[in-house]
């Protein structure tokens, strides 16, 4: 409801765009393999250092230090960016180490061919560039101070710092200008490559699912027994370790000494040491209308949205409902439903010029038409909150539970500890039964078990398979209370018994019978499809479904096929009527036969004839620039210019390629 009031997210995207690095840079050399085994730098916050090739270089003049502080923080911003699980931070973190190691060679060779960026151009960048709209709004400069505000609060650097970041930039820019600069394209490779990627197909294809082929594996008994022999390594540890436990467990009610007594003086006590909890901040409740105003908006079109403001402005001074007028004017999205309302606001979360009317107006008062980057606006206000403490009277009945709480877990422990203390004495049984309680044993348990007797038996679970048998009785929270376990017997991970375990091994022996088995199911249809000349007789012969697709393109999708980019693209390489061969994709199969073609027309290649010439100059350039970087790179390693850290993360290996691919 008040996104469109916060502050201009923009900036977080020229953020990825630019201080980071420019886009194709940086996908270049994340793209280019890299070798980290050279290593002897000690110093624990240093990722590598670059030095130049030459003589100069060997001496240690102009090496360059990428700190561990920054591969850290580009893989942060990546792992987020991406929305990557968290262990593959150490993998982000040796590819954002590539990227910056990279980008120090680029400068190196940046700098020796006399790349560098002046003062003068890093004006011009800033008074042009994607930073433009906020440091030269409407072509006039917002002052050192505003600058200075600017970069701190959006980059967390300091003017020197984020300068330096955008000649580093523009300077590996040049560079990459200069190596690709010779790159062309033929007309005719033009119109060849929008003829291919403008083609779209029909077809018909036979469908093999994986699924449907595993349910036709039937071995034998003799076949399993054999597959189960073959693989006993694989089959060692298939019965994790199991473990039998004993345990007493209790809650408050059993605990001594009842329900815990409060006095005023520890409730005043813990309302003095936690009164930031209880501090309110000056708010104000606001109703607001908005005509919005798209950046690049020309004069006419503001005026015009300015004078319905103004008119709107007039029905409400002449008695008209506010909440009516927002419902059918406002273009805030969010609010326009609720009558203009957006709740309770605290000040600094709105842009400055709305915040500051806001927290002017008086509850009931109506602003005039004020404009913001989003348009023009009309607040009213409907009640405020100054900041203030919440006195004691007021929250003491959210604090005695926390006390009471608090002095409960406190009786629970203790009693835990004393439960433990005896039962390591006088055995489990005797602790018990002195105080009440009873003791359970559970059944031969796995570590991702579940215990039924209590709320949460995960900490339980935990730090018993941490404890050797016959351990001391330990006290472990479960949720609801505490308990006191010992482990009872061990039961230690082992291979099975064939008859127990035979429906495991029988969906082992499918899995792996399944590929071999769908790619000769694929080889046979097409075989006969061609025989026959007819995909839908020979699908028929063998039982299997027929689908027909729309009329497609590469970028499309299909059913049962997904993306048209992938292995089924095949389709657009064969003629009207083409049979194609067999195509796997993993856990389907298809084969398919073109019923319609239709290719770009000469108009329509002519039209789009400059786009896609600058997208195959694009393409060719990033090419050319990856195979720079890569040679580049080799070069410096080769010349004993590049020392990694010896405290590197090791990045782990991820499923269909290694850490470093």
């Amino acid at each position: 409801m008040i996104r469109i009031l916060q502050q201009d997210n923009r900036i977080t995207k020229i953020l990825f765009a630019v201080i980071i690095g420019f886009a194709c840079i940086t996908m270049v050399i994340t793209l280019v393999p890299g070798v980290f085994d050279n290593s002897d730098t000690n110093n624990a916050n240093n990722f590598a250092t670059v030095r130049e090739t030459g003589f100069f270089g060997r001496l240690g003049v102009n090496s360059a230090t990428v700190k561990m502080t920054e591969v850290n923080q580009l893989a942060t911003r990546q792992l987020q960016q991406q929305r990557l699980p968290e262990f593959l931070m150490p993998y982000m973190t040796q590819r954002a180490g590539q990227i910056l190691v990279q980008r120090q060679i680029l400068k190196h060779e940046a700098d020796r061919l006399n790349l560098q960026v002046t003062d003068e151009d890093l004006r011009r960048e800033l008074q042009i560039g994607p930073f433009a709209q906020y440091l030269f709004p409407g072509g006039k400069y917002i002052g050192d101070d505003a600058y200075m505000n600017f970069v701190q609060n959006f980059f967390q650097v300091n003017r020197a710092d984020f300068e330096s970041q955008i000649k580093s930039d523009m300077e590996l820019q040049r560079l990459q200008a200069l190596i690709t600069g010779g790159v062309t394209v033929s007309d005719n490779a033009v119109r060849e490559a929008f003829r291919q990627q403008g083609t779209k197909v029909k077809f018909d294809y036979a469908v093999l699912s994986s699924d449907d082929l595993r349910k036709t594996i039937n071995p034998s008994d003799a076949d399993l027994e054999k597959f189960f022999k073959d693989n006993q390594a694989r089959y060692a540890t298939a019965i994790p370790e199991t473990r039998k436990i004993q345990y007493v467990s209790f809650d408050a009610s059993n605990v001594p000494g009842g329900k815990p007594q409060i006095t005023d003086a520890e409730v005043q006590g813990y309302y003095n040491q936690h009164q930031s909890q209880y501090q309110v901040k000056e708010q104000v409740k606001v109703r607001h209308i908005l005509i919005a105003v798209p950046n690049g908006t020309d004069s006419k079109t503001d005026a015009a949205a300015k004078a319905k403001a103004d008119d709107l402005l007039k029905q409400i001074k002449s008695g008209g409902n506010f909440a009516d007028l927002a419902s059918k004017n406002s273009d805030d999205p969010g609010s326009k439903t609720q009558g203009g309302e957006l709740g309770w606001l605290d000040r600094g979360r709105t842009v400055p010029e709305f915040d500051k009317v806001a927290f002017t107006l008086a509850p009931g008062q109506t602003s005039d038409v004020i404009k913001t980057q989003f348009g023009y606006h009309i607040l009213q206000v409907e009640d405020k909150k100054t900041a203030h403490l919440r006195p004691l009277s007021e929250v003491k009945a959210e604090i005695v539970p926390i006390l009471e709480q608090q002095r409960v877990g406190a009786a629970e422990q203790t009693y835990a500890s004393q439960l433990a203390a005896d039962a390591k004495k006088n055995g489990l049984e005797k602790a018990a039964e002195s105080r009440g309680l009873h003791v359970v044993s559970t059944d031969y348990v796995a570590k991702d078990g579940v215990i039924a007797g209590l709320s949460d038996g995960s900490a339980m679970l935990t730090q018993a398979f941490s404890v050797v048998k016959g351990a001391d009785p330990a006290s472990v929270s479960t949720g609801d209370g505490f308990a006191v376990f010992q482990v009872a017997d061990i039961k230690a991970a082992h291979a099975p018994v064939f008859a127990e375990y035979k429906t495991h091994i029988l969906d082992d022996y499918r899995y792996q019978q399944v590929p071999l088995l769908l790619n000769t199911q694929l080889s046979k249809l097409e075989d006969r499809a061609k025989v026959l000349n007819d995909l839908k007789k020979a699908a028929a012969e063998m039982k299997i479904t027929v689908k027909t697709s729309d009329l497609v393109a590469r970028d499309a999708q299909v059913p049962e096929i997904g993306s048209m980019g992938g292995p089924a693209s095949v389709a657009f390489t064969l003629n009207k009527g083409a049979i194609s061969g067999p195509i796997n994709l993993g856990r389907s199969g298809v084969v398919l036969t073109v019923t319609d073609k239709q290719e770009p027309t000469s108009e329509e290649i002519a039209k789009n004839f400059d786009q896609t010439r600058e997208q195959l100059l694009n393409d060719q350039r990033e090419e050319l620039f990856r195979v720079y970087v890569g040679n580049l790179t080799k070069k410096y390693e080769e010349a004993g210019a590049i020392r990694y850290s010896k405290r590197q993360p090791a990045a782990p290996a991820l499923p269909g390629g290694s850490a470093g691919s």
